[in-house]
């Protein structure tokens, strides 16, 4: 079994990366492998809804990550995807390219209904729950479960007003072996009902 970890900042260790190495670790524990998708400082497109993407299901522009994000989140058995806060909600360019995600794979090819998924912020002071409130639409549109935690799946990013924040380390935590547990019973109830 594998997650996928999306870092959708464009820093490769700010808070973000802090927050998904905490799940990453409780992952690793309950014996779920990760892999990394950097999100990158590179310039991403909008959709433009061409609607190229219903015969293909990927976007028809293949100059920034957006179909390799497809791949990437096809060949994972679970998602969880991290954002920054900026403007008391999800950065920008992801959601740019989360946009194009969805509508290439989930609106016209329904790729990912039935993987589960998760969404994690890291925050400076507030935002924090309209962001992860933004990127779980993109999964509750597209049928995947949605994976929760003890509490809100935010953490304040290290440099903030706090700056050891324990009680988001702990939903992290608990994000993870949830995570897990999800996809071990559904591999179970998949061996069970092989249809």
């Amino acid at each position: 079994m594998k997650v996928l970890l999306v870092n959708g900042s464009s820093h490769r260790n700010g808070g973000t990366v802090h927050s998904l190495k905490i799940v990453e670790a409780a992952l690793n524990e309950s014996g779920v492998d990760t892999e990394w998708f950097q999100l990158g400082a590179r310039p991403v497109r909008g959709c433009i809804d061409c609607r190229k993407c219903a015969e293909t299901f990927r976007c028809t522009f293949n100059d920034d990550v957006c179909n390799a994000l497809i791949e990437a989140m096809i060949a994972s058995d679970g998602v969880i995807i991290g954002t920054p806060v900026y403007f008391a909600s999800a950065n920008g360019a992801l959601t740019a390219v989360l946009d194009r995600v969805f509508y290439a794979a989930s609106t016209h090819g329904r790729l990912f209904t039935g993987k589960p998924a998760a969404a994690v912020a890291s925050f400076y002071r507030s935002g924090g729950n309209n962001a992860v409130d933004r990127i779980s639409k993109y999964f509750a549109f597209s049928g995947m479960p949605i994976v929760t935690s003890s509490y809100w799946n935010l953490m304040f990013a290290p440099e903030s007003f706090v700056p050891n924040d324990e009680m988001g380390r702990m939903t992290m935590v608990q994000l993870g072996k949830n995570m897990a547990e999800m996809l071990k019973k559904l591999r179970q109830d998949a061996w069970r009902h092989p249809c």
